[in-house]
């Protein structure tokens, strides 16, 4: 981590400026937000996160945030909107935002990159990393934080649409499980672990990510 530009904090890899949870920023903020911080520390990360919602209206300074609420890929891909899946993305973290800073513009953040996950996020892959079953998980935080049943519709319907069309879709070659098909993140295995979690949604928590 270093200091960078306007961001308090920015990770580099490969020479490009990830912001997603697998791959870049918002991943890094949520391990540091798990963890006793110093103070100079817990500004810089809350100064990160805001850097990373930050969507001025005045047009001449930059935006970091689409105006639909999501996000860009990295830095260095800023105009593009196109990636919706929980790698590349930042809702699950900004929940972790506003209940470690009871800030409520992380949890309106949160919110608008939900909607988004909501309107596109039905993809064409089955796991939780950038497939229909992260997605799920974007709800299902949404609804342990704020206890409004929409967002436990949403990750009912996201689960109920795999639970009856997904092995069918697989097996006709329209749906794929990346390349590794029955592993915990790319394939069947997150789909799975999305099912458990649905018995008791509630105590729901992103593998290996929520604590």
């Amino acid at each position: 981590m270093v200091k960078n530009g306007n961001s308090p904090l920015m990770f580099q890899w490969y020479g490009q400026r990830y912001w997603g949870a697998a791959h870049g920023l918002a991943g890094i903020m949520h391990v540091l937000m798990d963890v006793q911080l110093k103070p100079d520390v817990a500004e810089d990360v809350k100064g990160t996160l805001k850097y990373i919602i930050n969507n001025l209206a005045d047009l001449m300074a930059a935006s970091n945030r689409f105006p639909n609420g999501n996000y860009p890929a990295s830095e260095e891909d800023m105009r593009r909107d196109f990636l919706v899946h929980w790698c590349h993305g930042a809702p699950g973290t900004l929940v972790k935002a506003a209940e470690v800073f009871g800030e409520r513009e992380f949890l309106e953040a949160g919110e608008a990159a939900a909607e988004v996950v909501w309107n596109r996020g039905l993809l064409k892959q089955v796991g939780i990393c950038h497939g229909i079953s992260g997605n799920a998980y974007v709800s299902l935080s949404l609804y342990r934080a704020t206890g409004r049943n929409e967002y436990l519709h949403q990750a009912k319907a996201f689960a109920s649409f795999l639970l009856d069309r997904g092995h069918k879709l697989l097996s006709k070659g329209e749906m794929h499980g990346g390349d590794s098909p029955y592993s915990l993140f790319e394939g069947v295995g997150g789909m799975a672990y999305l099912f458990l979690d649905m018995v008791d949604p509630s105590q729901a928590r992103f593998p290996g990510y929520e604590l």
